[in-house]
């Protein structure tokens, strides 16, 4: 690779700043703050497509009116205050049945935890109620380790001391008011700072009520208890089909946004069922009680010995046989005295309950872990609509998409469907406010728009057709040539040999000299039960001993197709380590088309490019703004670890080099906080004169590829936050970019361009006249979108299977003047530079790659051994575990690819 030596940055930058005093600080340069742009104008250029979206108008006819917010503290009798997820909402309907006329009759929205809304005010603005509310779970112990009650004349005994009814003090105070008002102004594209509040509100008598109707709450989205929505997802999960619905503000006015939406579920049933289902057993005998511990612990249960529910805070250590409580037992007339017993015992003994199988099995504590509460498992069942919140397995995943998807009028029917069996128009909130819904799709006028052309080997240019093309009888345009491979096998079920000289023949085709391999080397059969690092390391050191130097790139066989233990391991090794370029595989079938895909990533991430825009050979064509000045095209996105892990989040920054392609990128990783999506590490100055942060690298990459020039616009695509962090992503990561830039040259003033990318969004869009998905190249930026902010969706991609998804871009920050019309168009063509497939994808490849790095790059390394190293000495937050750094032969190459 063509990269200086890590202390010779002579041939990278200009001269670097005058050398600061030793106590010098940088000054951090202030733009005031900045807001999401406006819209220019909208875009004409593309054929006219009559289009359906799945935004259903919506009418506020009382616009003179004003919400009311209120404060609600929630305590026990002793003032202590009620944390039980879930029961704010039973409380606060008893207190609009006992105190209506206190009330003043209003109805209220209670998002279920600390707020309610009125429509105009309440009687007072401090109003203090006590109501008592039977209990739904037996939280109060009958002893030390009592199993739950059933009704008996002894429990009812009992039940006279501990009575199964709480009470309960509701305070509601006065808190805001919100001015039906702020909707119109904002609708008229206003700044309005009461509308987000009033927006709230709706979502809120939303949420209600599914509330009322029993639903599973998840953000905006509700789930009916109703076996026709679940579908079997294996290890007892279910898929659990359900709908979103919130509102938004659009140029059209406002509008109901509502989609399909699916969450995991636990199997309801006997936990015993769905233990076996869950570790995939035929006899309970197996079942591992430490895993299944942790697999129950907080899932809600009914308890058929008593009717009543509770949560499962663990398991006995001992059999259901074995574990022992102390029972007050009354004999005649003499006082009570305690006992101990086993759990078995006081139930097939005293409560006449006969026990089939638990007896050799641990109980279920359904009481706190210093003052248990024991019951039977094969006395419990798993009630409905509970999350499953845990990562799912491969075939779970796979399982998942393949059940949930729709044709787009199968996806239709079904939104008709949830929008009747909501009612809202029998909503007397929403009636009261004024709102009213239609329930017809809207309609609007798209446009597609025409793609770009592609260049191939020996200056062959074509349009791609549908968004798709391939490369039979066609040769990449920059084949590399690969003199010194070699290939490793993992596998005990690939063929090494024929594998090879089919994608030697296979390269040869696509125009690519490549060699034979230098070596080809299987693992030992007695290696195959060591640890994955043993693995990898045995396999290094064969390749270190059989090769006479580093190669080109190695091909590396594994045995599973998806998360192999041997993938992270294996890249490390060669990417931080030696500094070698990996492709890895695991072939279930091979074909011409299979052999084809791989030398695309394989040519790619040696330095190749297997097809380009042909107006990148074209400068002036490129488009105004990309063409005629030096530009840098950076895609932003990071990757969160699994559900319920807290390992570190990696941030990847993708850069685009060589001026004036577009086509060919280089990345920088990093690790930060766990769950933080802002990206903390873009300047990082540690010294008058040094930056360590992500941003200088890319910086100085473009400068030595580019012929030693500056880039003076930076067209900036940002993936994976959502509107509320926009104004983070404008004034602190845009902030530290412009800092990076002015630490490298006080004097260089680049131009901007952020635009933010969302594929996690709500919108669908349906061809009126056809049932088909709509063409690759559908773009709107009218009718639906922001009725002020510069947004636009666009579907670049054909979708072939489920119903296609737009990407939503919003131009957050535009210094460099784009037209609509240039922006949508380049927007377009950057889904068509993707190096690793021959089809249009549905956003930017920018974006793409930079998920790709930071998703491989996290392989690197189990964050979980640094676990015991991870606190810091002040008692602050953890440290973060840093990735290694890439070896620097690979650091600018496409390894991702």
């Amino acid at each position: 690779m063509d990269n200086p030596s890590k202390g010779d940055t002579s041939q990278i930058l200009p001269p670097p700043p005058p050398v600061m005093p030793p106590n010098f600080v940088p000054q951090k340069v202030s733009m005031g703050k900045r807001v999401p742009m406006a819209r220019p104008g909208l875009a004409t250029r593309g054929q006219s497509i009559a289009l359906l979206v799945n935004h259903f108008k919506v009418t506020v006819s009382k616009t003179d009116g004003f919400f009311y917010q209120y404060s609600v503290a929630i305590k026990y009798e002793d003032g202590s205050p009620v944390e039980v997820k879930g029961i704010g909402r039973k409380i606060l309907d008893r207190v609009h049945e006992t105190y209506a006329i206190e009330l003043d009759g209003k109805k209220f929205a209670y998002d279920g935890e600390k707020s309610l809304f009125t429509i105009g005010a309440l009687p007072q603005t401090k109003l203090d109620f006590t109501v008592i509310l039977d209990e739904v779970t037996s939280n109060r112990n009958l002893g030390s380790g009592s199993p739950g009650a059933d009704g008996s004349p002894d429990d009812r005994k009992r039940m006279r001391r501990q009575p199964r009814s709480k009470t309960y003090n509701v305070a509601i105070s006065y808190a805001a008011k919100i001015p039906m008002q702020a909707i119109a102004n904002a609708l008229r594209g206003q700044d309005s700072e009461h509308f987000q509040e009033a927006v709230r509100v709706f979502d809120i008598i939303l949420r209600q009520n599914a509330a009322q109707k029993g639903c599973l709450l998840v953000r905006q989205s509700f789930f009916h208890n109703d076996d026709r929505n679940f579908v079997d997802l294996g290890g007892g999960v279910f898929g659990c089909r359900g709908f979103h619905s919130s509102f938004r503000p659009t140029q059209g006015g406002l509008s109901l946004n509502m989609d399909v939406s699916t969450t995991m579920i636990v199997r309801p049933g006997p936990v015993i069922d769905f233990l076996l289902f869950n570790q995939r057993l035929d006899n309970p005998a197996q079942i591992d009680w430490v895993k299944a511990k942790k697999t129950l612990k907080n899932l809600r249960v009914k308890a058929t010995n008593s009717n009543m529910e509770h949560k499962i805070s663990g398991l006995s250590d001992l059999r259901c046989k074995e574990q022992m409580f102390s029972l007050k037992q009354r004999t005649g007339t003499s006082e009570a005295q305690e006992v101990e017993i086993t759990v078995y015992d006081y139930f097939v003994r005293h409560r006449k309950i006969h026990l089939k199988y638990s007896g050799d099995m641990p109980c279920l504590n359904v009481g706190k872990p210093k003052r248990p509460t024991y019951i039977p498992i094969e006395l419990c069942s798993l009630v409905p609509l509970q999350r499953y919140t845990k990562s799912l397995s491969n075939p779970q995943r796979a399982s998942l998409v393949e059940k949930s998807r729709q044709k787009p009028q199968e996806r239709m029917k079904a939104l008709q469907h949830a929008l009747s069996i909501s009612n809202y128009g029998a909503d007397s909130l929403l009636r009261s406010s004024g709102v009213s819904i239609s329930t017809e799709f809207t309609r609007i006028q798209g446009r597609v728009l025409t793609p770009p052309k592609l260049r191939v080997g020996n200056g062959e240019d074509f349009a791609p057709r549908n968004g798709r093309w391939n490369f039979n009888q066609k040769r990449l345009v920059e084949p590399v040539k690969i003199e010194r491979w070699a290939a490793v096998n993992f596998s005990a079920r690939c063929n090494l040999t024929n594998l090879c000289r089919d994608l030697v023949r296979c390269a040869s085709m696509k125009g690519i000299d490549m060699n034979e391999p230098f070596e080809k080397i299987e693992e030992s059969p007695q290696s195959r039960r060591s640890p994955p690092t043993i693995r990898v390391d045995e396999m290094i050191a064969m390749i270190k001993s059989r090769l006479p130097g580093a190669p080109q790139f190695l091909l590396c066989v594994l045995p599973e197709k998806k998360n192999s233990d041997l993938y992270g391991p294996w890249k490390k090794k060669n990417l931080s380590d030696l500094g070698v370029v990996t492709q890895c595989i695991a072939p279930t079938r091979v074909n011409d088309q299979y052999l084809t895909n791989l030398m695309l990533k394989i040519n790619a991430k040696l330095g190749g490019l297997n097809s380009l825009l042909t107006m990148e050979r074209s400068p002036p064509n490129l488009g105004p703004m990309v063409s005629r000045v030096p530009t840098l095209i950076v895609g932003m996105d990071v990757s969160h670890g699994s559900p319920g892990r807290d390992v570190p989040s990696v941030a990847a920054v993708v850069s685009s080099r060589q001026w004036p392609l577009i086509s060919k990128y280089r990345a920088a990783v990093r690790s930060q906080p766990a769950k933080s999506e802002m990206i903390d590490g873009l300047f990082k100055p540690v010294s008058a004169t040094e930056d360590q942060g992500i941003f200088r690298e890319l910086l100085q990459d473009f400068y030595r590829s580019s012929g030693h020039m500056k880039p003076n616009q930076i067209i900036i695509f940002r993936d994976g936050v959502s509107e509320s962090q926009f104004n983070q992503v404008l004034n602190v990561e845009l902030e530290q970019i412009i800092e990076a830039c002015k630490f490298l040259d006080e004097k260089w003033n680049p131009k901007f361009l952020l635009a933010v990318a969302q594929k996690n969004h709500h919108t669908k869009i349906f061809q009126a006249n056809s049932s088909d998905n709509v063409p690759p190249g559908t773009v709107i930026d009218n009718g639906i979108c922001h009725p002020r902010n510069n947004d636009f969706y666009m579907c670049a991609h054909a979708g072939m299977i489920g119903t296609t998804r737009p990407t939503h871009y919003h131009v957050l920050h535009d210094e460099l003047g784009y037209s609509p019309d240039d922006f949508q168009e380049f927007v377009h063509s950057l889904s068509y530079v993707y190096q690793r497939s021959t089809t249009a994808i549905s956003v930017v490849a920018p974006i793409c790659y930079a998920h790709l790095a930071a998703a491989q790059v996290s392989q690197f390394i189990k964050f979980d051994e640094f676990s015991e190293r991870s606190s810091s000495h002040s008692g602050g937050p953890p440290a973060v575990a840093e990735l290694p750094l890439l070896n620097e032969k690979v650091r600018s190459s496409m390894f991702f690819c």
